[in-house]
């Protein structure tokens, strides 16, 4: 295995510092590349255009005339129950939630339906569990299962939506909901008894999927503390989430799965639990987030297609998604595929996009393993402007479980364009195998200004790099030496 470094990098400075560990035969040149680039960047236009959008009709049907009461006390479940079949009935339309305060159990949107939450209106959710009953058919962590019923649900619906300017709540804090992830190095919420833990549940749920337990005896809701998603359609088309701020989640935030044709824009996700996803697409084709923001406790955004054995049986992929003009303030990773990503990821494209924090752990993140598996492909970002984070890039074959499997993860055609970091602890900690290295991965302008730490690169072929400058000094091929 060959070591090269930037000589005069290293040289000059410990913050330009660039070790790359490389397979033989390997190659790591300067190459021009923008024009490839920009071509690829076609295929997002195309995304953009083929994406099937929600119509509704233009008729409303207020939840006061069904009983609702905004008084932050009245529990009016069957007052949006009500409002809902009526809509859906009647061919479809909006339901009007008007500003208030409104407290509420799960909502079960039907096909045409339109939930329009105005501004200054909150929907609170009840943080009783068993109001979440009977158990519905979702997705937990990647595997299928019968479990809790998110706060907000569709299950093989068209044309639906959820809009407007106002704020749905999940309640979640460190005394509900939050205390059933156990233990966690990160824990600020109370712990509660072993018993009361996700883990036996979880653990039991994985074991179920690799026995090849049916979905519909995978049954995990009261007693087993899976936390479920906030706003989750499930094999549903034409879907649009737009314009209203997500707070205190139980677990994921926005988790569409195997749907067509998803829209989310100008959402904002603010949650600091554990698992506080922001947008979780997984299994999906036609995916465009826009002019969304990011304050969460994990990943922002982060593309999925199954866990493990479950992920292959369903075989189908992320894939044909855009996301453009999102702000990243806090959280795990910016954008981020996987972990759960058995079924594969491809065709992904991210621009135009802001993220900066002390707690923003990775800008771009790949995470895999020889368990999880996947193909993973043709993965581009441009025009991203990173402030701080802790890694700027990174693809790791070795997250979670490790090197313990036999699906080695195939990861290929990566493009990062125009982009820009202020201060990071590594510009790029990259991992793959020696048996299956990472193939095709190419920097094209992009600029790391203040670097702490070494960044690495091992087991990649492939790796290209055109005007890429670490703390102003050129990373170019020329400069790269044998050690």
């Amino acid at each position: 295995m060959k070591v090269i470094m930037q000589r005069r990098g290293f040289l000059k400075t410990a913050l330009a510092s660039c070790i790359v560990t490389v397979l033989p035969g390997c190659v790591v040149h300067h190459n021009t590349s923008s024009q490839v680039i920009q071509d690829k960047w076609l295929q997002a236009a195309q995304i953009r255009q083929s994406i099937q959008t929600t119509t509704f009709a233009d008729v409303d049907f207020n939840v006061f005339d069904y009983g609702a009461v905004a008084d932050a006390q009245h529990d009016n479940t069957e007052a949006f129950a009500q409002a809902i079949a009526a809509c859906h009935q009647a061919g479809g339309g909006r339901v009007i939630v008007p500003s208030g305060n409104y407290l509420s159990a799960a909502i079960h949107l039907k096909s045409n339906v339109n939930l329009h939450i105005q501004k200054d209106a909150v929907i609170r959710f009840i943080t009783q569990p068993e109001r979440y009953l009977p158990a519905v058919m979702t997705r937990w962590e990647g595997v299928e299962l019968m479990g809790y019923s998110p706060l907000i649900y569709a299950f093989e619906q068209e044309n639906v939506a959820v809009t407007g300017e106002g704020t749905i709540d999940g309640g979640a804090d460190d005394e509900t909901w939050w205390p059933w992830k156990g233990p966690h190095k990160e824990a600020h919420w109370r712990i509660d008894p072993e018993e009361l833990s996700q883990k036996p549940a979880r653990t039991q749920l994985f074991a179920d999927a690799e026995a090849g337990v049916p979905v519909e005896q995978r049954v995990y809701a009261d007693g087993s503390f899976l936390r479920p998603a906030f706003l989750q359609t499930y094999r549903c088309k034409r879907v649009l989430i737009q314009g209203i701020t997500v707070i205190n989640s139980p677990f994921w935030l926005i988790h569409p799965v195997l749907c067509e044709d998803v829209i989310v824009r100008g959402v904002t996700c603010r949650s600091h639990g554990p698992n506080n996803d922001g947008c979780d697409p997984e299994s999906c084709n036609r995916v465009l987030i826009e002019d969304c923001i990011f304050d969460t406790g994990d990943d922002c955004i982060a593309l999925k297609s199954g866990r493990n054995v479950d992920g292959r049986r369903l075989k189908t992929p992320i894939e044909n998604v855009l996301v453009k003009n999102c702000q990243m303030k806090d959280g795990h990773g910016g954008l981020v595929i996987g972990s759960e990503i058995s079924g594969g990821a491809r065709n992904i494209f991210m621009e135009d996009s802001v993220m900066s924090s002390p707690e923003l752990e990775r800008a771009i993140r790949i995470k895999t393993n020889s368990i999880r598996g996947g193909l993973i492909e043709n993965i581009n970002v441009r025009n991203v402007n990173v402030g701080q984070v802790k890694d700027a890039i990174v693809i790791n074959f070795l997250y979670e479980e490790g090197d313990a499997g036999q699906f080695d993860p195939v990861v290929r055609d990566i493009n990062i364009s125009n982009f820009t970091v202020e201060n990071a602890n590594h510009a790029l900690f990259i991992k793959g195998f020696e048996r299956a290295p990472i193939v095709g991965l190419t920097l094209d302008n992009c600029q790391f200004k203040q670097v702490k730490n070494a960044h690495v690169v091992e087991h990649v072929k492939q790796l290209k790099l055109n005007h890429v400058l670490v703390a102003d000094i050129p990373l170019l091929a020329k400069d790269l030496v044998s050690m």
